[in-house]
């Protein structure tokens, strides 16, 4: 019966075999066809041969265990997920069912990592980027003998307070590098990952000492391929040479809608040809085991391009009736065809149990890792005696430790400075910062020259000056948002930041909200902060964003007035290493303002001038960015008239709110109740600072095409407004 069944659900093979029958390119590894359990029986018996000739070469040089043990410990992995979904009712089973055969080959004959430190340097890193099958990477951090996944864990997958959640998190979960699950962002990481490992090997290796060399692996599925972030990535890693970045396409052609022909048929074998990518096929992923470890020793020959391996696999693969469909995709199997699927593979264990056997040669991975990384860290320390000035800055990289007296590089200013766009200012932090932080590095998306984010005493990263620090990331923000993830993640110390126009975050969205979740300290800087751009117009200037990133959890918000404050957001958002950071800067010139300062953009919010006493402000005026000076100045008239006035930069809300009441209290004192802000944006949020008897000014509509000091006084934002709602309410 259960032959009957496997019959029916691999109906569909045909179709996706004819789609991909033929090799249109000569010169590349071309692997034998699909294969599956029934059908390997039927050709076996009809005497044909099952494979093509792999080159010896190719796989001799790998260690396999007897294959026999292989596959029972593909199938361990197969039914370690499949029996945690199962459990939680609730999960991905397909994509581990599929792809454990890579899964197995990648994590015990391939990858070198240490289970006992999952954070060892000079490890090789694997991205899940497909990461609704997370059950693949934590039954192998499981058989791998890494801590944070014990078998209580894999029973307690995806509930309350696990270290196996529904997606990989790399902030619960040691040994996974980076949180993926919105498609297309694992790859976009893994291409940063990759960049990371590029740059520094290129910075600090020498001919008598190659202390960095370590691989990115990855995964990604149909759904990644669809996702435009994995276009404008892989573009760049083909330009860059990412010859250490190796990506498995597991080829199931199932999403969750069913087969991928009712909307993707195009050929990605050709695309990342084109993309600039080595590009190999497997055609037989479920049981071509020397063929997966042909096409890894083939990709890992391959120095100056990044490896697309291409692997067909069946989704759910051993399930008799489920198997290559879109019902494996994202549900538990159910207890029937549980029980069936164990018949089919003939597994005749409980739920989550590994045979003896398979765990027993699985215990190597621990002392083997603990080997490798005590060899490094000898080699390390030789490193360290010749080379002192590099193995220094290598270490505040990999440690995150950065140097003494670091911040005392970012500039001052005085109200005698010249007015300047924070734009400008924020260049003169970086150049400043580039010269002390070993590990900043970054770039923008084809504004560099407008965003103000050249580091001049460096070069372009490029594929042939890896060395170097300026990123060029083209037009192409969401892959870059994402791109700095992966940077980020590599090394405690990288402080990778990025930018273009603070309206255009709405194109990086997905990528900035992963910052915050994965705790990646990226600094994002962006310009053109308002309505303030001018002549470009409504597409161009922001109106919301401020309000939706204040909503966004740990992020923090900085909007700059001047110079010091400028520096002070750069000091912040240096110290954040778990926390990113935008900087929205001016187009415009702003005037440097008496009493702003670093110190006070470190608590969100100060004082900047107050002719009141004993904490009793007839008014508080509250701004931020540009709006300060308006603020400001409407501080100085109503003090003409006898009022007076507190005068507040709000620069951070979040970091406001995380002083202590006192701080608050003395800067926003209960009592007074007469508070008018003023921003060059939507009002939204506002009433949680000015409350119910204040006045926010603000803009609640799209802007306008014009001068910008046309439109600041058609929407009223100007010192009389501020004057006018100050005087309403007190």
């Amino acid at each position: 019966m259960a032959a009957a069944s496997a019959s029916s659900s691999l109906s569909l093979l045909p179709r996706t075999l004819n789609r991909h029958s033929s090799n249109p390119h000569p010169g590349r590894l071309s692997l034998p066809g699909l294969i599956t359990p029934k059908k390997q029986a039927l050709q076996t018996r009809n005497g044909r041969r099952l494979r093509a000739t792999v080159r010896s070469a190719a796989v001799e040089t790998l260690q396999k265990a007897d294959t026999s043990l292989v596959e029972k410990s593909i199938n361990t992995i197969r039914f370690l997920a499949i029996d945690a979904v199962e459990k939680a009712n609730s999960g991905h089973p397909g994509l581990p069912m599929g792809c454990a055969p890579m899964g197995h080959i990648l994590y015990d004959e391939v990858m070198r990592y240490n289970p006992a430190n999952p954070y060892w340097f000079n490890r090789d890193r694997f991205v899940l980027s497909a990461g609704h099958g997370c059950m693949l990477q934590y039954a192998l951090l499981h058989l791998a003998g890494y801590d944070s996944v014990k078998e209580e864990d894999l029973k307690s997958f995806r509930q309350w307070e696990s270290s196996t959640p529904g997606h990989p998190e790399n902030f619960e979960t040691p040994g996974v590098e980076v949180t993926t699950g919105p498609l297309g962002q694992g790859i976009a990481n893994a291409v940063g990952l990759a960049l990371a490992e590029k740059h520094l090997a290129a910075r600090f290796n020498k001919p008598d000492s190659e202390i960095i060399d370590h691989y990115t692996y990855v995964i990604l599925g149909d759904g990644c391929q669809m996702e435009g972030i994995s276009n404008e990535v892989c573009s760049l890693a083909g330009h860059w040479g990412l010859g250490k970045l190796i990506a498995f396409y597991d080829d199931n052609h199932i999403s969750i809608d069913g087969d991928t022909e009712i909307a993707f048929t195009e050929s990605v074998d050709t695309r990342f040809e084109a993309l600039g990518w080595h590009v190999i096929w497997v055609k037989n992923g479920n049981t071509g085991y020397d063929e997966i470890r042909a096409a890894i020793k083939e990709a890992k020959a391959v120095k100056d391009k990044p490896t697309l391996i291409k692997v067909t696999t069946t989704i759910g693969y051993g399930s008799p009736n489920k198997a290559n469909s879109y019902s494996v995709h994202g549900s538990a199997l159910g207890s029937k065809e549980v029980d069936a699927t164990r018949k089919n593979l003939g597994w005749p264990y409980e739920p989550f149990h590994v045979p003896e056997d398979v765990q027993k040669h699985w215990s190597r991975h621990i002392p083997e890792g603990a080997a490798l990384e005590a060899a490094w860290n000898a080699k390390f320390a030789e490193y360290e005696k010749k080379y002192k000035e590099e193995a220094a800055e290598l270490k505040s990289i990999t440690t995150g430790e950065l140097p003494a007296g670091w911040d005392k590089a970012l500039p001052t200013y005085t109200p005698e400075s010249a007015a300047d766009a924070t734009r400008n200012l924020s260049q003169q932090c970086l150049n400043a910062l580039a010269k002390v932080l070993p590990g900043l590095l970054g770039g923008s998306a084809d504004l560099a020259s407008s965003n103000m984010t050249l580091l001049k005493m460096f070069g372009d990263f490029q594929k042939d000056t890896p060395e170097e620090r300026n990123v060029r990331f083209g037009v192409r923000e969401h892959g870059m948002g994402a791109i700095c993830n992966g940077i980020a993640l590599h090394s405690p110390g990288f402080i990778p930041y990025c930018a273009t126009f603070f309206v255009f975050t709405d194109y990086m969205r997905a990528a900035i909200r992963i910052s915050a979740l994965s705790e990646a300290g990226v600094i994002y800087v962006m310009t053109h902060d308002s309505i303030g751009l001018g002549e470009d117009g409504p597409t161009h200037q922001p109106i919301e964003h401020l309000a939706s990133f204040r909503a966004m959890p740990n992020i923090l918000m900085l909007r700059p007035a001047d110079g010091n404050e400028t520096a002070g957001s750069y000091k912040v958002a240096v110290v954040n290493r778990k926390r990113p950071s935008i900087l929205a800067l001016s187009r415009q010139k702003l005037t440097q303002l008496p009493g702003t300062s670093i110190e006070g953009v470190e608590k969100g919010g100060y004082t900047i001038s107050d002719n009141s006493s004993g904490n009793k402000p007839d008014v508080i005026l509250i701004g931020t960015g540009s709006e300060l000076e308006i603020a400001a100045k409407a501080g100085e008239e109503l003090r003409k008239e006898g009022k007076t006035v507190r005068v507040v930069s709000l620069v951070s809300w979040e970091l406001f709110d995380e002083q202590s009441d006192a701080y608050k209290e003395s800067v926003f004192p209960a009592a007074v109740t007469a508070r008018v802000s003023i921003e060059a944006g939507s009002t939204f949020g506002w009433e949680k600072i000015v409350g119910s008897e204040g006045k926010a000014i603000g803009i609640d509509r799209f802007g306008a095409s014009a001068p910008a000091g046309k439109i600041y006084k058609e929407f009223g934002i100007t010192v009389e407004a501020v004057i006018e709602a100050a005087k309403a309410v007190c």
